[in-house]
Formats: structure tokens, C-alpha cells, sequence
């Protein structure tokens, strides 16, 4: 610590600061409570413990980390000046992509943009003068953490007294937003559902209310469509429709409380996948160890919890399940899967549907057994063992298409696409090969009903936010029986073994993640352990408001409308004229959002509903303002006029 004068010269930046005041070196501030998302912080070191470097450029002090990192900062408005270089370190070469931030009392006071490495160190000059709490951060650029290695190089403040205390961020509570859901009936889930001619019809009526529950369909002509039939106690729709066309139900739900109605259009004809599918995958909880067993109690939970209630449907399996070929070509399950029909037909005799996973590849992801030449013959044992979804991963098929262009990529699936269209069978097929090739412009072509746009998810802010905001632009692609797909939830417990935690998302995060993805119109697949659904967890999975957004009939996606430092404003058209609009704050601090009328296409007094508290906001003129903590956001339902 020394003394600094004023027109000192420091790094080439010229400090403005009284004669008594203090540089005191970033390094030298305990950094205990940083936050990040990889290794840990080193002083005077790179975050891998080399002599800091940035852009061929050596530095003998500062403050190595990884994206994503904060540091708050408390100096009670004794700074004046915070200085540094700032950049990606040489030990990665020309890999990794970051930004640096600094904020002070929650606003956004300087911004590096992208830098990537190689780059030279980028000169920072801030004026700290009256700043309270300063927040450093290292975010990821959008595009994951990988390489990630961040300097705050020759990183030093000017404090007119003291010094910088970092501090810890004060803990969020898992706040239920919801409110407990009525005693009266009300139905949910989708309203509009698509099936094949000749294929297997089944649909759950989805409904909440004190039980019993009792049901009732009227169709046109009073009754159901020729070829199905409804089980009136477990409000489940089966059969087979063989005529093309489209049937309008009225569905009935009836307890002690009342009654409640609402319609259900069947489109019977090529298309499926009319609403984003919803339910549950086993990678993100179970990984490899998942089994029969894991399965069921999957199935089981979906129904005891009541997520069934809501329109949950699907209960998939993904890499692991597979062993070797018999004489004839089948693809076999392994041991953890002794009986592959039987576990089919137990899913959908809890009236849900059951999914599997493959890759276009000799091998999947894991290892085992790919559908590589064997497409037809694979397609038709899933649909003889009673499956109704495929994940279809790339995976090895890089070895087949190394550098593929645009037909090479489209190839396995359209392949795939053929031999699933002669099952007599529904199945919605799954594209995954994580954006290569833009696939949202032409994974309809391939005959996708939905596309991973994005690499795997892990359960962190930076890889969250960074693939759900980074579907900005796509929504023009998104439609009914074809959907972008970020990827599936990360909330409750997690882990991708058996080896299940909670999530590492902060719950604003959380809420952030299901609001957002509501708004994409993105399949809503659960990717946590459904034996351990905690009450915050649940409330975010069963909140009806929030899930219509997804399912809404109109098909469309949400477009970011607004962006200004760290907050966004998305929105969605829904089938009632109205908008679903997200406030969004991906700040440090909390922060005001403003939707303005003129963004959303809408005019004059305007109805406000908060679809997490389902709650009415009153009427709001030109615009509507909320404050939304950090990372967090404010969902809300405008429109109808006052």
C-alpha cells in the first residue's frame, strides 16, 4: 500500500485522486467470498497458477479467476478510482470468450464486451466516487465456460480511507410464489393435441381440484369420435382415430365444489407435437445409473406428486439403456432392463407416455449400441415395445461425417424420419446435435418435431442464462409440431449419477429458468430425481398460469423486444390477443424493468397479470414497471384491454 498524489500515472491511465489517498492492490483484499463457477481464485497467479499474461503482455500482480465469477465488493463510498487490465490469460492460447463487468449501487458503471483469447489486455478507468457496493464480474460470453481462464490484471483501487471488504452475497429463500391451487376443479395441460391415422390415441385430462374427480367428454355429435373412448374415473383417452380431420371436445371435471369445463381440439391427421412436449429425462438426475427401477419410481412420482395433474406426460430414458445386437440385428436392452415392453406398458398404464433415446451413430454418447444402418429396424422395435418419443443424438456420426455441410447433417435424421413414419405408431422424434449447422433453420425439414439448439446444460447461472438468452432470434422457426429446444431443466435435485444434490441455480435463477423457457416455447423436460420434489421445486413445476405460456395453442415463441445493460424484456402473442411478457434482470443487483407498450404493439390502458402470484396488477397505462431482483425476473400477462 502506498501513497498516491494526484496526475499519478498508473498503467498508462491518469488517477484523479487527493493527495492522502491510499492504492491498495486487488490482490491483496481477502477473496473468500468470490463466487466462481470453476476452480478458485489466485493472487498474482492465473487461475491455473502461472505468471499472469494477457495478449503477450506479462503482469507481476493482480487477480486471476474463470468465468463465471462476482466479487462484491463494500466500500462505503471511500473509493475514488478502481484501475486495471483486463483479459483472457495466455495458457489457454486462442480459446475462451469472456466479458468483465463492474457495477456499483446496481448500476452498470463498465462494460469490457467480448474479449477471446489472444486479445490484448483491455485498459479499465472507473470512478468509484460515492459507490457503496462494487460487484467485479467474469461472465461467460454467452457460449460456456470452457477456457474461461479471466485476469483483473494490475488490478487497484484509490480509497480515500480503508480498504475494499469483500462480502458475502446475503442468501435468497426459496420463496413459493404460488398460491395454493383451489378446492373447485379446474383443467389444465393442453388444449390442443395431435394424432396420426391408425395411431395409438392417448390423453390424460389434466385437472386439479379436492378429490374425487370425476369426468365427462362431449364431442359434436354428443359423444367421442368414432375409435376412442374415455375411462371416466381416470379421465383417460384412448383409442384409435382412423379418420382424418378435427374433432372439438368439450372436457368436464366434477367434484364437491363444482364443475369445470374447457375445450380440447384433436387434429387428426400428419402432424404431432402440436404443444412443446412436457415430462421428464433421466440424464440430468441419473446418468448412466439409470435402470427399470429408476423408471418407474419416475412414473410413479409424476402421478403422486399430481405433476399429471398438470399436463405432464412423458417419462423418457435416455443413454444407458442399451446392450448388444441378437443374431437378427435387434437392439437388446442390458440387464438394468430386464423387460423393455413391460416397463412401456407399465408407464402407460399410469397414463403416461414413456420415451427412449438413440443416436444416427454406430455408438451413443455412452458407448453402446447406435442405430447406425439398423434404422428401420430400430424404429419398428420401438414401436413394437410401446415407445412414444425418441431423443436422436449425434454423437458418433461424427466419425461417419466429419465435417459435415448442410444435406450431411440433415442426413441421419431425415433417415430416421423415414423409418419412424412406418411405424404404426406416434412417436415424437427428438433432434439433438447441439446447433450445429443452425438446425433451427431447417430441423422441420429433417422432420424434427423438436432441435437442440444448444450444447448439454449443467445447473449453473452461467450456462442457463447463457443458452436461454441465447435464443434470441430463433423464435421466428418455432411453431406447432416443431420446436427449439435449449435443453432440459435443471431445477430440484440433479447430479447426472446416482449421486443426486440440489441444484446449484440460486431460486430467482430458478424461477428465471421455467419462466423463460415458458416463454420459448420449449419442451419442459424435468431432469431432476422425482423421489425427492421438495415444495419450492413443485411450485415451480405445477404453477398452471406459468405452463399455459408453454402450451399456449397459438404455437409461437417469444422474441427479446428490449435489451439495456442487464436487463431484457421478452414477449409472446398467445391465442387470446394477449402478450406473455418476461422482465428479466440478469444483473448483480436488483434492478427496475419497464415494458413499454410501444415495444409490445399494444396501446392505451392494458390489463396486468403476475403469473406467479396469479394475482392481478391492476390496469397500466403505455407501460408497465416492476422491480426484479437479481438474476430474477417478473412474468407477467398484458393485454384484454382494462
Amino acid at each position: 500500500m502506498t501513497k498516491a498524489i494526484a496526475g499519478l500515472v498508473l498503467l498508462g491511465i491518469t488517477l484523479v485522486s487527493g493527495a492522502n489517498a491510499d492504492i491498495i492492490r486487488l490482490e491483496s483484499v481477502d477473496v473468500q467470498n468470490l463466487e466462481q463457477e470453476w476452480g478458485s481464485p489466485h493472487a498474482d497467479h492465473s487461475v491455473e497458477g502461472h505468471e499472469i499474461s494477457v495478449g503477450g503482455q506479462k503482469f507481476a500482480h493482480g487477480l486471476g479467476t474463470h468465468a463465471s465469477s462476482s466479487l462484491r465488493l463494500a466500500l462505503g463510498g471511500k473509493g475514488e478510482q478502481f484501475t486495471a487490465f483486463v483479459g483472457v490469460d495466455d495458457e489457454v492460447g486462442k480459446r475462451g470468450s469472456v466479458t468483465f463487468t463492474i457495477s456499483g449501487d446496481g448500476k452498470t458503471l463498465w462494460e469490457s464486451g467480448v474479449l477471446r483469447g489472444g486479445d490484448a489486455a483491455k485498459p479499465i478507468s472507473v470512478d468509484l466516487r460515492g459507490i457503496k457496493i462494487l460487484v467485479l464480474s467474469v461472465g461467460d460470453a454467452g457460449d460456456g465456460i470452457t477456457y474461461d481462464h479471466a485476469d483483473w490484471a494490475d488490478a487497484q483501487f484509490v480509497m480515500t480511507e480503508g480498504k475494499p471488504q469483500a462480502v458475502a452475497r446475503t442468501p435468497e429463500p426459496a420463496v413459493v410464489l404460488t398460491p395454493k391451487p383451489s378446492l373447485k376443479p379446474r383443467l389444465n395441460g393442453a388444449r390442443i393435441v395431435g394424432v396420426r391415422p391408425g395411431s395409438p390415441f392417448l390423453y390424460t385430462i389434466a385437472a386439479t381440484g379436492e378429490p374425487p374427480l370425476g369426468f365427462s367428454v362431449e364431442g359434436p355429435k354428443g359423444g367421442l369420435p368414432e375409435g376412442l373412448q374415455i375411462d371416466l374415473l381416470k379421465g383417460r383417452i384412448s383409442g384409435v382415430l382412423k379418420e382424418r380431420g378435427t374433432f372439438i371436445l368439450t372436457l368436464r371435471a366434477k367434484n364437491s365444489r363444482g364443475t369445470a369445463k374447457r375445450p380440447l381440439k384433436i387434429v387428426c391427421g400428419d402432424t404431432i407435437a402440436l404443444t412443446p412436449p412436457m415430462g421428464w429425462n433421466s440424464w440430468n438426475c441419473f446418468g448412466c445409473d439409470v435402470s427399470a427401477a429408476s423408471v418407474r419410481a419416475a412414473a410413479d412420482a409424476m402421478v403422486a406428486s399430481g405433476l399429471i395433474d398438470h399436463g405432464w406426460t412423458y417419462i423418457n430414458i435416455d443413454d444407458c439403456w442399451e446392450d448388444r445386437r441378437d443374431a437378427a440385428g435387434n437392439v437388446l436392452a442390458n440387464e438394468k432392463f430386464p423387460d423393455f415392453a413391460g416397463l412401456a406398458t407399465y408407464v402407460h398404464d399410469q397414463r403416461l407416455k414413456i420415451g427412449l433415446y438413440s443416436s444416427p451413430g454406430p455408438q451413443t454418447c455412452a458407448g453402446h449400441e447406435g442405430s447406425y444402418q439398423h434404422e428401420e429396424q430400430d424404429a419398428r422395435r420401438y414401436g413394437q415395445w410401446g415407445f412414444d418419443y425418441l431423443k436422436y443424438d449425434w454423437c458418433s456420426y461424427g466419425g461417419i461425417a466429419p465435417h459435415p455441410n448442410h444435406e450431411e447433417l440433415m442426413k441421419p435424421y431425415q433417415v430416421m424420419r423415414a423409418a419412424l413414419d412406418k411405424v404404426p405408431r406416434d412417436i415424437v422424434f427428438s433432434l439433438c446435435q447441439y446447433g450445429m449447422g443452425n438446425v433451427w433453420e431447417w430441423g422441420t425439414e429433417a422432420g424434427g418435431n423438436c432441435w437442440r439448439t444448444t450444447g448439454d446444460i449443467t445447473d449453473t447461472w452461467s450456462s442457463m442464462s447463457g443458452i436461454g438468452f441465447g435464443q434470441a432470434g430463433h423464435e421466428k422457426y418455432a411453431g406447432p409440431g416443431h420446436w427449439n429446444d435449449p435443453d432440459m431443466l435443471v431445477v430440484g435435485y440433479v447430479g447426472w449419477s446416482a449421486r443426486v444434490r440440489p441444484t446449484r441455480l440460486t431460486p430467482n435463477e430458478q424461477y428465471t429458468h421455467i419462466s423463460l423457457w415458458c416463454l420459448l416455447s420449449a419442451p419442459l423436460l424435468i431432469g431432476c430425481d422425482m423421489t425427492k420434489l421438495d415444495e419450492f421445486t413443485l411450485n415451480l413445476l405445477t404453477n398452471d398460469e406459468v405452463l399455459e405460456v408453454d402450451q399456449d395453442p397459438l404455437g409461437r415463441a417469444a422474441g427479446r423486444i428490449f435489451k439495456t445493460g442487464a436487463v431484457e424484456v421478452w414477449a409472446k402473442d398467445l391465442e387470446d390477443g394477449s402478450k406473455a411478457v418476461g422482465l428479466f434482470n440478469r444483473g448483480d443487483d436488483e434492478a427496475p424493468v419497464t415494458a413499454k407498450w410501444a415495444d409490445l404493439g399494444l396501446k392505451g390502458r392494458q390489463r396486468v397479470r403476475d403469473l406467479w402470484r396469479q394475482k392481478n396488477l391492476g390496469p397500466a397505462t403505455d407501460q408497465f414497471t416492476a422491480m426484479v431482483p437479481r438474476h430474477g425476473v417478473v412474468l407477467v400477462k398484458i393485454g384484454d384491454g382494462e
